[in-house]
């Protein structure tokens, strides 16, 4: 019994060891970039609203990234997919970031 529990867990480890390879890359971008709203939350270049947008688009990343890797493997398309979305939103955190309404 022990040698079935323990060879289910080495394959469930076994088949999810792709997928974390695959988004080591942007689940780091993802990192960064929830790093650079914090930061701008707490320098106060960012409005609450602009924090809710920015906040509900990393969610949506996430969403994406689980989505494409259910099946164990990232296709070249899904990962294209996902970097446009990180793309447009660091281009975001940026622009919120930069735009000159301050929270005092």
């Amino acid at each position: 019994m022990k040698k079935i529990i323990i060879t289910a867990l080495a394959l469930l480890v076994a088949s999810a060891v792709p997928t974390l390879a695959q988004t080591y890359r942007s689940e780091a971008r993802e990192n960064r970039q929830e790093y650079r709203i914090y930061r701008g939350m707490a320098r106060g270049e960012l409005t609450p609203r602009e924090l809710r947008n920015l906040s509900r688009q990393q969610h949506r990343i996430d969403r994406a990234q689980s989505r494409a890797g259910r099946d164990g493997y990232i296709s070249y398309r899904e990962r294209q997919r996902i970097e446009r979305m990180q793309d447009r939103a660091s281009r975001n955190i940026y622009r919120k970031s930069n735009n000159g309404r301050d929270i005092y």
